[in-house]
């Protein structure tokens, strides 16, 4: 792929849309001038901490917070009964949407009993952040310990201990998807049934930038004005008002520069609660900025599920069924949009294959560990982990190459929309596209001729496939804002419910505006985020910001160019549709007249001046709300060529090859750099990241000390190539990016060593794929 750069001024307005232009995010955040919510100070400005729990389970059996509030310097030391008896509803956001499920009350600072080590139990509010640190160690609390139970499924076993008493059984969910019937009478007339049992690691989010707001409030006017890093801004304010039960409308929330979000910062914390309650309480500025440790413990972790799963398959290959079990743990609490993540699971348990006959079974399971939520992908890198490794599964047992079984397999181009038979009806795809691509990169064939040399020379290579198809987008009903403004001067100000945190949208909407009304890049200017000057926005998660966002933005750009038109037909005297608007010079002229013409400014100082036809009104603006018909499906094949060494166990990724179709690209060199995103922290979940607790319910990877994130120095060169098969249904043809690297990298990398060890024996490792877990795979068996 590797699309060579390009500065904004260098390509004409009518080809911004698939250029790869500079991001002008870059030089802001990379010379020093970017502002990240702790980098905005405020006069009179308090700190805030938390108290978290030393234990996994316990009750509180008393809080002695005397020696904090004596200590100098400390203005307020407070625990769930304060905030209650203020009069705020003092509760965080759970999952309403989740089927047949059990959802306790999440209080912002635990309320009798604590149910992961971490959870939040005090605050304190000081004059500095060392202060209030310091106040957090002379606060008494007295446990009475419980049993932990840490693993989901010993969770719901009958003798395991309650988390919660509204849960008994701890099931904070369940639900099946599929037929059984049909997979039941699927395996009774397949050949073989292949079984499969896998466990998928738990991870965490680690963004650069941990949790973080400033919160101010003006008592003359009731406002309230929260500076956050978030990724849904929006959907933060409604919560915050819910939670401090004050009026929406007089709360702001402005996103500063945001140092990554990965999914964990969609929803409100007990930081973000109580700053705001606290800035209301003391009426001054109070700001809380999470340690490390914090977001270890407290900010969500994600991925863990345990899957038995079984193909029905005929010996030529032709799958004719599936059927999986799966028990995720939801953590102490069902979060805002948790289950969403091993749900689907089940909505995406097919993968690019026409397989007739699916049934999934799932349940969530309460444990006393941090609650469990989004991570880039939310749940289909789990769905594609499953589908993939039971496709490699199946090739092995049947010995059939793993290409050739996909080949059999996969959905054909001419069955788009194909409608899956689990709730979703994929788009437009053509899967062998990019296998073939992927694999053309290299000979094949000859890379089988290397791997059985090297393997009587006693060294062992593996290919890997991962062939993964996601939903991405929105649900119908879930639209996002565009807004395109024009001032007097022809400048022009774009506005999205979108949040940027990293991923490029003020250049891509930029392209898409100026493309739309043949102005330079430079003239444009992308608002996004801020509460008070965007009303409505669903922010940035499941690769959205694209396919509706800039969606809306070019519906509102070819409104806003349409009533330009009408302008300029009344400048020119002449009727609108004899008018031609030339979209690489923005201007308008009377066709077949090129030189009776008026530009783009011309006509903009007109809609502000009052020289405008009557029946059209003053100004140039337009506001669109992208309602998307479907979700959209980017797809692709990632490929990754490993040697293993059995002795040591450890991995040596020798090449790795990602084909994606993300849909039409507005911005190809953003595209790279997503996918390059992706398949770092998908590299980083196969080989190196582990959340681990003990059987105490104690959080051993506190630190990235303890917690192994990859370095640059980890990973390989990234081939990176690309196929557009355009959505549909969206006036851009975009599907979206930003997942899709996390999603193809793990079976990848799995399936690659899993094939390098395979004359060893070795037909499965779960993740992490450490060197200690892989020699032991060699040596003591799987």
């Amino acid at each position: 792929m590797n699309p060579e750069t390009i500065e904004a001024g260098e390509a004409r307005p009518s080809e911004l849309v698939g250029a790869a232009i500079q991001r002008r995010e870059d030089p802001h955040l990379l010379n020093g001038d970017a502002e990240y919510t702790d980098d905005i100070s405020e006069q009179r400005e308090a700190h805030l901490a938390l108290l978290g729990s030393q234990y996994g389970h316990a009750d509180i059996d008393s809080i002695d917070v005397s020696g904090a509030e004596a200590m100098e310097g400390v203005l307020g030391v407070y625990t769930q009964s304060d905030l209650t008896e203020s009069g705020v509803d003092a509760t965080l956001p759970s999952d309403e949407m989740a089927p047949n499920s059990v959802n306790p009350e999440h209080p912002v600072l635990a309320d009798g009993r604590v149910v992961y080590a971490g959870q939040p139990i005090a605050a304190v509010m000081a004059e500095d952040r060392y202060t209030a640190h310091d106040a957090l160690d002379a606060i008494d609390v007295d446990y009475g310990r419980r049993e932990a139970v840490v693993d989901p499924v010993a969770a719901v076993d009958d003798d395991a201990p309650s988390v919660h008493e509204d849960a008994p059984d701890n099931v904070a969910f369940h639900t099946e998807m599929g037929d059984a019937d049909a997979v039941e009478a699927a395996f009774q007339e397949a050949d073989n049934a292949v079984p499969m049992e896998l466990e998928i690691n738990r991870v965490l989010p680690t963004p650069m930038e941990p949790r973080a707001v400033l919160a101010r409030y003006r008592s003359s006017t009731g406002e309230l004005e929260v500076d956050m890093s978030t990724q849904n801004p929006h959907q933060m304010r409604g919560d915050l008002a819910r939670s401090l039960d004050h009026p929406e409308d007089k709360i702001r929330v402005r996103p500063p520069d945001v140092g990554g979000g990965f999914g964990a910062k969609l929803q409100p914390y007990a930081g973000h609660v109580l700053a705001a309650w606290g800035a209301m309480e003391h009426d001054r500025p109070v700001k809380w900025v999470a340690t490390r440790t914090e977001d270890s413990q407290s900010m969500n972790h994600s991925r863990h599920q345990v899957i038995s799963a079984e193909a029905a398959v005929d010996d030529d290959g032709t799958i004719h069924g599936l059927r999986a079990e799966s028990v995720a743990p939801v953590g102490g609490y069902l979060i805002s949009g948790a289950s969403h993540v091993p749900l689907s699971l089940g909505l995406m348990a097919n993968g690019q294959y026409e397989v007739p006959n699916v049934h999934v079974d799932i349940t969530g399971a309460f444990t006393t560990t941090t609650p469990m939520g989004a991570y880039r992908g939310a749940g289909r890198p789990e769905a594609t982990y499953f589908i993939e490794r039971l496709v490699r599964t199946v090739a092995d047992e049947l010995e059939i190459d793993p290409a050739d079984l996909r080949r059999r397999n996969f959905i054909p181009p001419d069955a788009f929309p194909y409608e899956t038979g689990l709730g979703h009806t994929f788009d437009s795809g053509d899967y062998e596209k990019t296998l073939d691509a992927a694999l053309e990169t290299f000979d094949y064939d000859a890379f089988r001729e290397r791997q059985a040399e090297a393997r009587e020379e006693g060294r062992y290579l593996g290919l890997g496939l991962s062939c993964y198809v996601e939903a991405c987008g929105a649900a119908p009903g879930l639209p996002e804002t565009g807004v395109v403004e024009v001032r007097p001067s022809g400048s022009v100000v774009v506005k999205s419910g979108t949040a940027e945190i990293g991923t490029g949208h003020r250049t891509a909407y930029a392209q898409i505006a100026a493309n739309e009304l043949g102005i330079p890049i430079e003239d444009v200017e992308v608002v996004e985020g801020d509460t008070d000057r965007v009303k409505n926005g669903g922010g940035t998660a499941g690769s959205r910001s694209m396919p509706l966002g800039g969606s809306a933005v070019r519906e509102s750009a070819e409104t806003v160019r349409e009533k330009a038109k009408e302008i300029a037909g009344h400048l020119l005297e002449a009727a609108t549709e004899d008018v031609v608007f030339d979209d690489d010079g923005g201007e308008f002229h009377v066709a077949g007249v090129p030189d009776r013409a008026v530009s783009f400014q011309e006509v903009a100082r007109a809609a502000y001046s009052g020289n405008h036809p009557e029946d059209v009104d003053a100004g140039l603006e337009a506001a669109s709300y992208y309602d998307p018909p479907n979700f959209t499906f980017p797809f692709g094949t990632h490929v990754a060529i490993v040697e293993v060494d059995p002795d040591s166990g450890e991995i040596e990724i020798e090449r790795y090859v990602s084909v994606d179709d993300v849909g039409e690209q507005i911005n190809p060199k953003i595209v790279e750099g997503q996918i390059h995103g992706g398949i770092a922290q998908g590299i980083g979940q196969a080989l190196y990241e582990d959340v681990v607790y003990d059987d105490n319910g104690q959080l051993l990877t506190g630190s990235l000390q303890d917690y192994a994130v990859p370095k640059a120095m980890d990973l390989p060169e990234l081939e990176t190539k690309t196929t557009v098969t355009p959505c549909p249904h969206n006036p851009l043809g975009a599907k979206g990016v930003g997942e899709a690297g996390a999603i193809g990298a793990p079976p990848a990398i799995v399936n690659a060593v899993i094939d390098a060890l395979q004359p060893l024996g070795v037909g499965d490792i779960d993740m992490p794929l450490t060197p200690e877990r892989v020699w032991n795979a060699v040596h003591q068996g799987n």
